[in-house]
């Protein structure tokens, strides 16, 4: 490790606006990554011929949510790995991070071949035992393909984990883009890490290009191209169009190597910001029009606007649209449906841990405390019976709610403020890096919301509700008139449920006078908790992103067939559903064995490198494993089965104690006491060469 990441003796102070810089700046990111999407590849010419000037986002598909894209997938889960290793993290132990949170060359990334892809030669580079950063190395890969854009496109979070510190901010960026870059492609990552980290203390954009140059070689071609791009901008300080002019027939694609070079794209992220001119749409609309890697180049940008111009700067025509929601596209799916604020608040707690501050992370999964931030949440009136004025952020004194205002509410008419708790990915407006979903919320948990009437003085009445989409069934707790102005507590533990899907979550309020209602209702927070209890059969499955809805998977061939749920495959082929933060529970399966000599139930799943198993094993044996990297035996025991006979295989955790069995049967025990997996998801697994149906899943 670089001696600068290392903890100081006197960490520096977190700006006092810290969190919301955070959260302007991974904002101002997503921002210019959607707008930048539509066009990724265009050149300028292309973009004027076919498009004329960018002013606005391009049009998407309507009633969907803007797609995954690699720019914000893989910052999400090297953020996991941040968080999973903390501020100490080494280069190899983010090439693990890959190896853990990474579907088997699906998902995440662009695939796009071994030599041709970085991160595809890179990921294939660790699955074999080349740790990082050898794996990201030009003396391995060579400079064409080390030298592509991705060390710079995801380094962003650096700076937003460092404020005010650009060598620390550099020297974080410089780990994670060596797990598949080298040369120019890690000073792209130090550049953009460095300008992020220094925009919380500085306006200037000449000033903070300035910054990221102090931070890289100063011979090097990547500050070649910068310098020459703040000469042009002090030469003709009124004319982008021939900035970009210059930056073409002195640094265009013609001039390097690979599919897409990091420098012609540095000379656009430079000449966006100083053409910009301080200015948040100015600067993402003319890094946008100078096409080459839009999403990325624009995405950078937005960052370090986001963080230098903070959340007033960014106008509220770029923010409606992004609802701020926000879709990963990671191999635990209960992350990859998330909002920007939850976001800022993970970003955020990683920044304490790095500053020696204290770290914790909000109680409530939401809480609405950015200016502006609706977390993904929406609002209708069934059936006509009223009608939504606003739905809008609002700060009060005790902090941020979520204000729903309504009108004409009619007798017996229904309003609810909600949020999705689950996507199937037709809702998504495309799927090019193969997000798949697990449910947020489950059987057997407890919802609860803080609300209050406000605006009104007249009494409504509310409860907290939660709908399964497989039954079309909503499930709503103690219903309460509301006192006006009186926040009160709604409360819905659900119940046990089979083959269920909880798709959604909010408040329902109900008009009960035979006078219309107006007013407005104000949610503080809205969090769920407590022990899963559900079962299913798979009856309600549908096939989605290579597997089924609910699930993701790393490898094997994973369907629907006969009324089962198959997997199969030539290597090591897992899949997962439930949540990562799980810890004590019991995992009930039935399955049947069809071909090969080992047939496997995961719990405590963390990802790939993170799991337990238990399963049928050859010869005759029932085997629990643990995956610390690598499958390793823990017991075993006597243990007769046959080929397409039905067993059911559980296990039973708590704490570092696993107890396993069959049937009704305790079959296995074990205490782990080295370092002990003490959370995870639920899965299925087998090895190479098998084939196995899986018909039922409990965990209670």
């Amino acid at each position: 490790m670089n001696s600068k990441t290392e903890k100081s003796s006197e960490p520096p102070a977190l700006p006092a606006d810290y969190r919301q810089r955070v959260y302007a700046g991974w904002l101002g990111k997503c921002i210019g990554v959607r707008l930048g999407a539509p066009i990724e590849g265009w050149t300028y010419q292309a973009i004027r011929d076919n498009l004329g000037e960018i002013t606005d986002y391009l049009p998407m598909p309507p009633g969907k949510i803007f797609k995954p894209d690699d720019d914000t997938a893989l910052p999400l889960i090297l953020l996991r790995g941040l968080q999973d290793y903390g501020p100490g993290i080494s280069a190899a132990q983010l090439g693990d991070t890959w190896l853990n949170y990474l579907g088997d060359q699906r998902g995440t990334l662009w695939w796009g071949g071994y030599g041709v892809s970085t991160e595809h030669t890179a990921y294939l580079n660790l699955a074999n035992g080349v740790p990082a950063p050898l794996s990201g190395s030009i003396k391995l890969n060579g400079a064409a393909i080390a030298e592509q854009i991705g060390g710079q496109i995801f380094s962003d979070i650096w700076g937003l984990v460092c404020p005010n510190q650009p060598e620390l901010a550099a020297d974080y960026a410089q780990k994670a883009s060596s797990v598949s870059h080298d040369g120019n492609g890690i000073y792209g990552g130090r550049f953009i890490a460095a300008l992020v980290s220094a925009a919380f203390s500085e306006k200037d954009p000449l000033r903070l290009v300035q910054a990221g140059l102090q931070v890289i070689p100063k011979d090097c071609e990547y500050a070649r191209v910068v310098n020459a791009m703040v000469d042009f901008h002090q030469r003709n300080p009124d004319d982008w169009h021939l900035a970009y002019q210059f930056l073409m027939e002195n640094y265009g694609y013609d001039r390097y190597p690979g599919v897409v070079h990091v420098i012609p794209n540095a000379g656009v992220i430079a000449l966006g910001l100083l053409f910009g001119e301080g200015d948040f749409s100015k600067t993402i609309l003319i890094t946008t029009m100078c096409g080459w890697d839009t999403d990325c180049n624009v995405g950078n940008a937005g960052a370090v606007l986001g963080v230098a111009q903070g959340l007033s700067g960014i106008a509220a025509r770029w923010r409606a649209p992004m609802e701020d929601i926000l879709v990963g596209a990671s191999l635990i799916g209960v992350h990859n449906l998330t909002d920007m604020a939850t976001c800022a608040d993970l970003i955020a707690y990683l920044g304490d841990c790095i500053a020696d501050q204290a770290a914790v992370l909000p109680v409530n999964r939401y809480q609405f405390n950015y200016p502006g931030s609706t977390q993904g949440f929406y609002a209708m009136v069934d059936d006509n019976r009223g009608s939504l004025v606003d739905l809008r952020q609002e700060s009060l004194s005790a902090g941020g709610v979520l204000q729903a205002t309504f009108k004409k509410l009619n007798k017996k008419g229904e309003a609810r403020i909600y949020t999705p708790t689950f996507l199937h990915t037709p809702a998504l407006s495309a799927n090019f890096y193969g997000a798949s979903f697990s449910p947020k919320l489950y059987p057997g948990q407890r919802l609860r919301a803080r609300i209050m009437a406000s605006g009104t003085t007249q009494p409504v009445s509310a409860a907290t509700y939660a709908l399964d989409e497989n039954s079309n069934k909503a499930f709503q707790g103690t219903v309460q008139t509301l006192t006006p102005g009186t926040w009160q507590e709604l409360t819905l533990t659900l119940p046990p449920m089979h083959a269920a899907c909880i798709a959604q979550a909010g408040v329902v309020v109900r008009n009960q006078s035979d006078d219309l209602w107006n007013g407005s209702i104000l949610v503080a927070e809205m969090d769920w908790s407590g022990e899963p209890k559900f079962s299913d059969d798979f009856s309600h499955a549908r096939p989605e992103a290579g597997s089924i809805s609910g699930w993701t998977f790393l490898r094997g061939y994973w369907r629907l067939e006969s009324g089962g749920y198959h997997g199969s495959g030539a290597g090591i082929n897992e899949c997962y559903t439930g949540d990562v933060i799980w810890q004590d529970y019991s995992y009930r399966v039935r399955l049947v064995p069809l071909c090969g000599s080992y047939h496997n139930i995961n719990f405590r799943v963390q990802g790939s490198l993170r799991s337990y198993a238990l399963g049928l094993a050859a010869n005759g044996g029932l085997v629990l494993y643990k995956n610390a990297k690598g499958y390793k035996k823990l017991v075993e025991t006597s243990f007769r089965w046959e080929f397409n006979q039905i067993y059911t295989l559980w296990v039973q955790v708590k704490g570092n104690q696993i107890e396993a069995g069959s049937e009704d049967r305790l079959l296995l025990s074990w205490t782990d006491q080295d370092e002990p997996h003490m959370h995870g998801q639920v899965g299925l697994s087998n090895f190479s060469g098998c084939h196995t149906r899986y018909e039922m899943i409990e965990v209670a």
